[in-house]
């Protein structure tokens, strides 16, 4: 049987009988550079045979990113390792952030035409082709999965309308996959609390390359990086790596690092977006130019270095279902203060052992845990130690683990004789 995810709640221990292997469609809106190893793991994993269907190939090309305000185009494989083809977007303005931006009539014949043992639908429900793969599958009666990355109902903007309108759609949303899939516990609450049977949500952790990472973090002379950046080697260092947008909160860092004013410390800021001239100038008027260091974006295989070269990661978001740059620190030994809106605090953030969690915007009590941890430097090491330790259990192997389970409850899901449910 598949390792038990313990997350209460949760499907529990696979019911797949021994020597069972799946077949799994899943449909991506288009490639992500952190599912990228976690897809060449569920291929060569023997209990699966997957084909991903891509309604898109943006990240794997180069291309323009609103939020980074810069051409950006990924520096590491996406596409290699494991089955994939491209369904052809129909869309009058193709795009991954609008309903109709993702339109792949093609997802109905790729659903149909093959026989899977579950379809995994990864797009986001705002976006038709999303319904188009799950009207598919619900029509060749094939268990369906697919979830969200969120821990809570509040949206990116904190509208009110949208709130209400959640409370009132999602139990019923979620009511039509046959298993729903999180990445972190807190997700597992959420959808508890909107009365999904336990039995049918599955914690599928939200998860990195570990061994990529830990590899790489390796490698890095900490002396070279540092000189390169003109900080002093054993100088306190905080790092915020993060799009420069208003929802990340940036400036909460900046003005926390100022009213702390460790002697001897810098701060710097890995990432680019439309906040960058703000907060430059910022950073004059409160005379911190010489201890504050814009890095601009950082492509993937630089971050090791990156992460490995600071004493702290602050991650101050107001809306963050996950934050995988908890995982990518943590994994390079780097301890975390992360916000209490930060998905990742449920299942990595263990408080005074590998990070700290602040409330959001407080940023008096962010400066008073930049105070006082900033001038340990010997704690923040044992901290660091701890946190590369604990990310040993949250791994793309407990994830699959995951998956299988969550397949395994759908298929019996699906097959009860009362189950009479359709779309």
């Amino acid at each position: 049987m598949a390792k038990e995810i313990t997350a209460a709640g949760n499907v529990g221990e696979s019911k797949m009988p021994t020597g069972q292997r799946y077949r799994v469609l899943l449909v991506c809106s288009h490639p992500v550079q952190y599912m990228a190893p976690l897809l060449r793991r569920m291929a060569q994993d023997s209990r699966l045979e997957i084909q991903v269907a891509y309604c898109s190939l943006q990240g794997a090309e180069s291309a323009m990113d609103q939020d980074f305000g810069r051409e950006v185009a990924w520096d590491i494989p996406l596409l290699d390792g494991y089955p994939w083809s491209r369904i052809p977007n129909r869309a009058v303005r193709p795009g991954t952030g609008r309903f109709w931006g993702l339109v792949n009539p093609g997802l109905w014949e790729t659903v149909r035409s093959d026989r899977y043992d579950a379809v995994a639908v990864f797009t986001g429900y705002v976006c038709a082709s999303f319904w188009i793969a799950v009207a598919a599958a619900k029509a060749s009666r094939v268990p369906v999965l697919f979830g969200t990355d969120a821990h809570e109902l509040s949206s990116q903007d904190q509208r009110r309308w949208k709130l209400l309108l959640k409370k009132w759609v999602w139990p019923r949303l979620f009511r039509v996959a046959d298993v729903v899939i999180v990445p972190s516990s807190g997700g597992v609450r959420l959808m508890r609390s909107l009365g999904i049977p336990s039995g049918r949500i599955a914690l599928t952790p939200y998860t990195v390359d570990n061994d990529w990472w830990i590899e790489r973090a390796g490698r890095v002379d900490r002396s070279v990086v540092r000189a390169s950046w003109r900080i002093p080697r054993d100088a306190p260092t905080v790092l915020f790596c993060a799009k420069l947008q208003p929802w990340k909160r940036p400036r909460d860092i900046l003005r926390a690092f100022a009213r702390a004013d460790v002697d001897g410390s810098y701060l710097v800021f890995a990432g680019d977006g439309p906040l960058r001239g703000d907060l430059e100038a910022e950073v004059r008027s409160l005379g911190l130019d010489q201890r504050v260091r814009f890095l601009g974006f950082v492509n993937q295989t630089g971050l090791p270095s990156v992460y490995s070269s600071v004493d702290l990661l602050v991650l101050p978001s107001e809306y963050e279902p996950f934050g995988v740059v908890v995982n990518e620190a943590m994994l390079c030994a780097c301890p975390v203060v992360v916000s209490d809106r930060v998905g990742a605090r449920f299942d990595l953030v263990r408080i005074g052992q590998t990070g700290f969690v602040f409330p959001t915007r407080n940023i008096e009590v962010l400066a008073k845990l930049l105070r006082e941890v900033l001038p340990a430097r010997e704690k923040l090491k044992h901290m660091g130690q701890a946190a590369a330790e604990g990310m040993k259990e949250w791994s793309a192997e407990r994830s699959i683990d995951g998956l299988l389970n969550a397949i395994a409850a759908a298929i019996q899901f699906r097959s009860r004789p009362d189950n009479g449910r359709t779309l």
